[in-house]
């Protein structure tokens, strides 16, 4: 993955953006410095990894929809989903308008991630 370190106050930092599958698996990684923004790693994750299909058939190199935490709900990450025709299940800043189409109930699978980073770590 080769080095991602970043300076800040507390020192060297690494931030893991993870792309993984609905069960947990994880599908590819990022490393960025601690101080880059999530959204700079986001074309990096949705361009990596395939999702092998149920049935028969080729894999998946784009997910349906993805859950995302707070870092990642900048107006210019959202429209990144756009062409890929991705839906983008990401909680708003406080700083921005609601969004009406939110699922919360599929934000909570978002959990299964954090899990695996936590394993992962």
């Amino acid at each position: 993955m080769g080095e991602a370190l970043g300076r800040s106050q507390g020192g060297f930092s690494t931030k893991l953006h993870l792309r993984a599958e609905g069960g947990g698996k994880p599908i590819t990684a990022v490393l960025t410095a601690g101080e880059r923004h999530e959204p700079f790693a986001l074309d990096a994750l949705m361009d990596k990894g395939a999702v092998p299909r149920k049935g028969r058939g080729r894999p998946r190199l784009r997910p349906r929809r993805t859950a995302g935490d707070r870092g990642y709900a900048s107006p210019p990450a959202r429209r990144r989903h756009r062409p890929r025709r991705i839906e983008p299940n990401i909680p708003t800043r406080k700083d921005q308008p609601r969004q009406p189409d939110f699922d919360t109930a599929a934000y909570r699978e978002r959990n299964k991630v954090e899990r695996l980073i936590g394993r992962l770590k």
